[in-house]
Order: C-alpha cells, then sequence, then structure tokens
C-alpha cells in the first residue's frame, strides 16, 4: 500500500511541477527599473546572497518573483538533488528546508533567512 501511495505522489508531482514553473513564468510581475548606477550597486550587493530552493516548490516560486520584481541578480542553488548544494544548505543552516536565503556579511559571517515571508520581507526592505 506504501508503494502505491509513493507512485501516486510521484505522478502527482511530474505532472504538476511543469504546469507551476509555466503558471511562473506567465505570473512575474513586472521587474522594477533602476538608474544604471544604482542597478550596478544593487548587482554587487547581491553578490553575498544565494537562494537554497526546489524547483517547484511554490514558496520558492513566491521567492523567485519577488527577486524578479526586483529586479535581482541573486544566485539560485538547487538543493532538492543531493549534492554540493544541499550539503552546504545542511552544514550552514543546520536543516535541508527551502526556501532558505543565505547573507554572507562583510565580517565574514552567514545568516540563514528561512521562510518565504521573512525573505521577501527582507528583500523588500534591502532592496525596495
Amino acid at each position: 500500500m506504501k508503494s502505491v501511495i509513493r507512485l501516486f505522489f510521484r505522478l502527482l508531482r511530474v505532472l504538476l511541477t511543469p504546469v507551476m514553473l509555466l503558471q511562473e513564468v506567465l505570473t512575474r510581475p513586472k521587474a522594477v527599473t533602476r538608474s544604471p548606477e544604482v542597478q550596478s550597486d544593487v548587482d554587487l550587493a547581491c553578490q553575498s546572497l544565494a537562494l537554497y530552493q526546489f524547483k517547484a516548490c511554490p514558496f520558492c516560486i513566491k521567492v523567485r518573483k519577488q527577486i524578479h520584481r526586483l529586479a535581482l541578480p541573486i544566485e539560485l542553488r538547487d538543493a532538492q538533488a543531493e549534492g554540493p548544494d544541499r550539503q552546504a544548505l545542511l552544514a550552514g543552516g543546520g536543516r535541508v528546508k527551502v526556501p532558505c536565503l543565505r547573507i554572507e556579511h562583510a565580517d565574514g559571517s552567514s545568516e540563514w533567512l528561512y521562510e518565504s515571508d521573512a525573505i521577501n520581507q527582507w528583500l523588500e526592505k534591502r532592496f525596495g
């Protein structure tokens, strides 16, 4: 019975993932426009940020829409598959939970910000 349930949810995920990704592309908000000087400063500030995410996670999609709206070149790291990004999230943040924004501070310390609403608020406050 467990294998049937797992198969059902895998099939559901396979069917819904393309729909969710298409919906993300079609409903992206318009990006803000900044002067080249201001955008250059934003680009430089975003070099210390990385978003750990799963491609089809609805909360990650919510954060990616905010990133697009604010025209932020934040590095996206896929933590779904076993690999270095997932291990870095576990080692640095303490748990594999997405979305997670890693913020590198000037003193070399890292802050790991979880929860889509908290991330979106931080991005809005910092870059909005």
